[in-house]
């Protein structure tokens, strides 16, 4: 069965990077989308980023150009490599797997962003 692990979540400096990862099990790349979301306290879950079975990339507008979403095929991670991180950022962030040919979603625990000085 699928089961997604968060971590490397944490307090963070403005500005400062963090890198989370989810690790996956139960995942078959090529037939599941992978991707991050976030929720901060009373607002709605956003999309951080998305990977498609091929490798393409979306990300959400407010992380354009500061987050990366990337895999590791060999050891079934995902990872989201978080630059130039603002306070607006905090939130839990949460992994996602979807698969494409039975179209189930699976969530992670999530992982807590804290941006502050």
């Amino acid at each position: 069965q699928v089961q997604l692990v968060e971590s490397g979540g944490g307090l963070v400096q403005p500005g400062g990077s963090l890198r989370l990862s989810c690790a996956a099990s139960g995942i078959i790349f090529s037939i599941y989308r992978m991707g991050w979301y976030r929720q901060a306290p009373g607002e709605q879950r956003e999309l951080v980023a998305t990977l498609s079975s091929g490798g393409a990339t979306n990300y959400g507008d407010s992380v354009k150009g500061r987050f990366t979403i990337s895999r590791n095929g060999a050891e079934k991670t995902v990872y989201l490599q978080m630059n130039s991180l603002k306070p607006e950022d905090t939130a839990v962030y949460y992994c996602n797997a979807y698969n494409l040919w039975t179209r189930t979603e699976y969530w992670g625990q999530g992982t807590q962003v804290t941006v502050s000085s």
